[in-house]
C-alpha cells in the first residue's frame, strides 16, 4: 500500500505578497461594483459564461488561496457552545463493544 505525505509548509504564518493582495483585493471589489451596478454583467454569455463568476468569483477564489484558504477569525468562534460537550480523545474512555449474540438452540428454527 503506498503512502501518502502532506506537504506542510515551514512558515504557516508567513504573509503575502502585499503588493498582490491589494491588487487581488481591489480585483474583487471592482467586479463587485461592476456586477452591482451595470445590469449586462450580471449575464450570462456565450463566450465567457456567467459574468459575476468572472467579475467576482474567480478573484475572490485566487484572493483566498493567496491567504493560503485560511478561514477569518470570529470573534468567540475558539469556545465550544454552552451546553454541549466536547468528546475527547484520550481522556481514559475505551470505544464501545459490541455484545455479543446469545448462543441460539439446537432445535430453534425462524418460522
Amino acid at each position: 500500500m503506498p503512502t501518502f505525505h502532506v506537504h506542510v509548509p515551514a512558515a504557516p504564518h508567513q504573509a503575502p505578497d502585499p503588493r498582490l493582495d491589494r491588487a487581488l483585493r481591489n480585483a474583487v471589489l471592482t467586479g463587485l461594483v461592476v456586477v452591482l451596478l451595470v445590469p449586462l454583467a450580471r449575464a450570462n454569455t456565450a463566450w465567457l459564461g456567467w459574468l459575476p463568476l468572472w467579475l467576482v468569483g474567480m478573484p475572490a477564489a485566487a484572493w483566498w488561496a493567496l491567504h493560503r484558504f485560511r478561514l477569518p477569525r470570529w470573534p468567540g468562534a475558539g469556545a465550544a457552545p454552552a451546553g454541549r460537550r466536547r468528546r475527547g480523545r484520550g481522556r481514559g474512555r475505551a470505544q464501545a463493544r459490541r455484545r455479543s449474540r446469545p448462543a441460539q438452540r439446537a432445535g430453534a428454527r425462524a418460522a
